[in-house]
């Protein structure tokens, strides 16, 4: 990305903090405009610094979406035995601190945009779970006995070549 600051670029002027005259830029900004109309799920790909949370947010912004929610969830920053009940949520009781029922990310953000950033870092386990949040729209909190839906429109992002990785 070329410059960030809080001014506001032509087509997506409602929400837009991304700023940049150079052709690669506004192609950028075609395709956010076209990209935020859909529901479909998107991967942000880019070296870390790079905006991708600001183009996420870009999106939500410019979305049916931008009235609701927009929950951002660090997997990087999470370790694997929490990540789970972090995005999920868990019942009371559902492991030895779980004190209190609590709202997972998703759940957080029904009704608007989940930004799942550093997506590449995913524990392996947690794959299966996610993937059945992102097709199906339904979670199930730890401990849980049932699936609930969830309506979310979900932004990852990630500096790691995945289909390469995909590959090997």
């Amino acid at each position: 990305m070329e410059a960030i600051s809080k001014q506001s670029t032509p087509g997506l002027s409602r929400a837009l903090t991304l700023v940049g005259q150079s052709p690669r830029m506004r192609e950028l900004f075609a395709v956010l405009e076209r990209v935020a109309q859909s529901d479909a799920p998107v991967l942000i790909c880019g070296e870390t610094g790079t905006g991708k949370e600001l183009v996420a947010e870009a999106i939500h912004a410019a979305s049916r979406r931008s009235e609701g929610p927009f929950v951002i969830c660090d997997l990087s920053a999470v370790g694997p035995q929490l990540l789970e009940s972090e995005l999920f949520g868990h019942r009371r009781g559902a492991f030895t601190s779980a004190e209190h029922e609590r709202q997972g990310a998703f759940a957080q953000a029904h009704g608007g945009t989940i930004f799942l950033d550093e997506v590449g870092e995913l524990d392996e386990a947690a794959q299966p779970r996610l993937l059945r949040a992102i097709e199906r729209r339904e979670i199930k909190p730890v401990g849980g006995e049932t699936y609930r839906a969830v309506d979310v429109r979900v932004l990852a992002a990630t500096n790691r070549d995945l289909a390469g990785e995909a590959r090997a």
